[in-house]
């Protein structure tokens, strides 16, 4: 379980003045849950996942998981507990070949039949792409399905994805939405993705609505999803921001 306790992040431009992305935000996620959070641009979204990997560390409030206090803990000792994590825009590692990637990953010496099974299920031929190096040779959108595919392997406790859509064209996308229920209904992992994507919405347990740095909405999609799809103009979550 993981738990966020009144975490509050700011930042300070260059002339001293200090804007507060996060404002004491509490919430708590149970085992075994699709949480999707979403809200309009600078809501502070990406921000949140940030902190819950330890990428930013925040300026008040604690995070919990599984009841040990990690909000002073690094990112390797996050990833070691079970946390993954998946960028908007992912690391380019040079030197490092995809086979190469899946099997730190998965933290054991992956057989080629099993990391092509990996890359299958992100929509990549393994064949093309199994000794091909993680460097800029890759295009964006193949470079965030391999990351993907990594998080696939790790298997870990809790994976976070921060926008996993961005540079995805149409037909992985619609790969990555099975992707995404396989991974919720085969384990009892749980995933957090922020996305503003009405089909990645549509799957998860509940919708978390973030704006202005602060949660304004949680619930079934049921309950969220019809009210969200009015619009930013029209959404009353976005009205309150």
């Amino acid at each position: 379980m993981l738990e966020l306790q009144h975490l509050s992040f700011a930042v300070t431009d260059d002339n001293g003045v200090s804007k507060e992305i996060i404002r004491d935000l509490s919430l708590t996620f149970e085992d075994h849950t699709f949480i999707a959070i979403t809200g309009p641009n600078g809501s502070g979204k990406s921000t949140l996942a940030k902190l819950i990997m330890g990428i930013e560390k925040p300026t008040s409030g604690n995070i919990l998981f599984n009841g040990t206090d990690i909000t002073d803990m690094s990112i390797s000792e996050r990833a070691s507990m079970g946390i993954s994590f998946a960028f908007q825009q992912p690391v380019r590692f040079k030197g490092i070949k995809v086979k190469d990637l899946i099997a730190l990953a998965a933290g054991k010496n992956v057989k080629n039949p099993n990391t092509c099974d990996y890359l299958s299920k992100v929509g990549l031929c393994a064949r093309d792409y199994i000794n091909r190096d993680i460097d800029s040779s890759l295009s964006g959108g193949e470079l965030k399905r391999i990351e993907i595919a990594s998080i696939i392997a790790r298997n870990t406790p809790l994976s976070v994805f921060d926008e996993p859509e961005a540079g995805i064209d149409l037909w992985s996308f619609n790969n990555l939405i099975k992707v995404f229920e396989e991974m919720h209904a085969a384990s009892d992992n749980s995933l957090i993705i922020i996305s503003h994507q009405e089909r990645i919405l549509n799957i998860a347990d509940e919708i978390v609505v973030l704006a202005d740095g602060s949660i304004k909405a949680r619930g079934r999609k049921d309950e969220i999803l019809p009210e969200l799809l009015k619009g930013t103009e029209g959404c009353k979550f976005y009205q309150q921001a």
